[in-house]
């Protein structure tokens, strides 16, 4: 179960807590407010506190003192040139503060992302749990043959159970070593902050993740695509239907324009030109190089 009983309890006596407020507030945030949305075996996302909304945005870049006379109509068409000329500040002005359970080697990918305010749990100071990342069986797969960063096919019969097997055996024996370690029995024992180092990159960690707009959208933009790791991007596609109600305008021009959106090189749309024109191209000609070639090929098929 991701959430401790602990948590469950403290997550229930918050909501039910009802506070009057000045600021903006968006009902589809205040419906994810505390709820936690499971991710992977053990892992989940939870919005902790938010601020602004779409209107901050549009407030922000029209430098406006409340909603004017613009109607909802030039909000969202506000928004979508905003997102399309890749201005950032007015999407700065939104916030939003989430409680994130993930193993540690997804948290390591993730904090690679320098733009936010990041508070750990700390194992210096406590006990981790016995909570492991084992991936199911459809994502247990080969390293790819083109790609050094990808996988390949999905590992199936005795290989994929030869593998899970390694996982959980290597996982639970460290975790033995990890509390035999630690002070019982009358025993000292290894200092916490010492005894983590036995851990294995799967054991769960969590952490507070505060972020503003401009950067979740830079962070999503990356994860979110179809070419991340699969284990951090589950967590970005669940952020995806959090932000969607939060800033529904903003969202859906990240959608159109960043997700469901290409940048072309210099090359590439010099290729496309002479496409255009009917002139044949092919990677020799096209002045890119065989991987690049290839990455272009695969944006016109689609």
């Amino acid at each position: 179960m991701p959430l401790t009983p602990d948590q469950q309890a403290e997550i229930e006596t918050a909501r039910s807590e009802e506070r009057t407020t000045r600021r903006a507030t968006v009902p589809g945030m205040e419906a994810h407010l505390y709820n936690a949305h499971e991710v992977l075996d053990h892992g989940f996302v939870r919005v902790i506190d938010y601020m602004g909304d779409d209107n901050a945005i549009v407030q922000a870049a029209r430098v406006s003192y409340g909603r004017g006379t613009k109607a909802v109509q030039n909000d969202a068409g506000l928004i979508r040139y905003l997102m399309r000329h890749w201005h950032s500040t007015p999407f700065e002005m939104c916030e939003i503060k989430l409680h994130v359970k993930l193993p540690v080697f997804v948290a390591r990918q993730w904090i690679r992302h320098r733009t936010a305010n990041v508070n750990e749990y700390s194992a210096r100071y406590s006990i981790l749990d016995r909570e492991f990342y084992i991936p199911a069986p459809e994502n247990l797969a080969a390293q790819s043959k083109i790609n050094n960063q990808g996988r390949g096919g999905v590992l199936e019969g005795e290989e994929a159970a030869r593998v899970l097997d390694i996982l959980r055996a290597d996982s639970n024996r460290a975790y033995d070593h990890y509390q035999q370690m630690l002070e019982q029995d009358g025993q000292d024992g290894l200092a916490r902050e010492l005894a983590r180092m036995n851990l294995p990159a799967n054991i769960y960690t969590q952490w507070y993740w505060k972020v503003d707009l401009h950067n979740l959208f830079h962070f999503l933009r990356l994860r979110a695509d179809a070419h991340a790791q699969y284990e951090i991007r589950v967590y970005a596609d669940a952020i995806c239907k959090i932000v969607a109600d939060w800033v529904p305008h903003a969202y859906a021009a990240f959608e159109d324009y960043r997700l469901g959106g290409v940048q072309f090189s210099g090359k590439g749309v010099d290729c496309i030109r002479r496409m255009i024109a009917g002139e044949q191209v092919d990677q020799a000609s096209s002045g890119m190089s065989a991987g690049e070639w290839r990455e272009f090929q695969a944006v016109l098929k689609g």
